[in-house]
């Protein structure tokens, strides 16, 4: 039976409430060989104070240079096989998930992926990944990915992209033929108050400079920016009105 060790981390700053939120989420799955990583960007609203109070957390509290110079922190602590990022805020679907996924965590693959849910009009919507595939954009939420620890090591996420990191380390596998598998099951309940979704054209104009820097494909890059770059007017026309 697959029994990988995973590595959940979650990187949090000054949201006592949502780290609270997302522990508890973690700590009640079936699955019991994991480890869980808080990486604090140097908090003040309690949550350093309130992670010295946890028993079987791994954990740093200092400045960082942000959200993804604290993912790689992150990285650097994990002693799992995978891992997996569960942002303040977010939350496993339910208390099986890690069970449920761990038989898929095979030696073959680098990057493992589900869906996610999102509440719309306060309603569960759940917002089903693609088929690998190369994209202006991610094909799945990074909350629903679990990845090759070595992966991560040998290709940290690249901190002058403050928005897009996560789809440039993705994309960077895909074009470096990394097997990846898509499992059609509910990873994650996504926090859709999160910087990714409250600073989108700053996301999609970082998007525009990843595919710039990574993209050899002249035909492809083409289209990938011009979709990017209708999507920003369309954002902006609709934010107008």
């Amino acid at each position: 039976m697959c029994n990988p060790r995973i590595s959940v981390i979650t990187v949090c700053r000054n949201v006592l409430a949502d780290v609270q939120r997302t522990a508890a989420s973690v700590r009640e799955q079936t699955y019991t060989n994991y480890e869980y990583i808080f990486v604090d960007g140097a908090s003040t609203d309690g949550t350093v104070e309130w992670l010295k109070e946890q028993n079987g957390i791994i954990w740093c509290s200092e400045p960082d240079k942000g959200i993804y110079d604290a993912m790689n922190k992150g990285v650097r602590l994990a002693k799992g096989e995978w891992i997996i990022f569960m942002n303040a805020g977010d939350t496993f679907y339910d208390k099986d998930v890690l069970h449920r996924i761990a038989p898929y965590l095979e030696t073959e693959y680098g990057l493992v992926y589900g869906d996610i849910v999102k509440e719309r009009k306060g309603q569960e919507v759940i917002k089903h990944a693609e088929l690998p595939h190369n994209s202006h954009r991610m094909f799945f939420c990074h909350q629903a990915l679990f990845t090759r620890t070595d992966l991560l090591r040998e290709t940290p996420f690249d901190t002058t992209h403050k928005l897009s990191a996560d789809f440039k380390f993705v994309k960077q596998m895909y074009l470096k033929s990394v097997p990846m598998r898509y499992v059609p099951q509910v990873i994650a309940c996504f926090d859709t108050h999160g910087v990714s979704n409250t600073r989108l054209t700053d996301g999609l104009e970082d998007n525009i400079a990843v595919i710039r820097e990574v993209d050899t494909n002249r035909w492809e890059r083409l289209c990938f920016i011009f979709r990017l770059q209708f999507k920003i007017l369309w954002t902006r026309i609709r934010h107008i009105r």
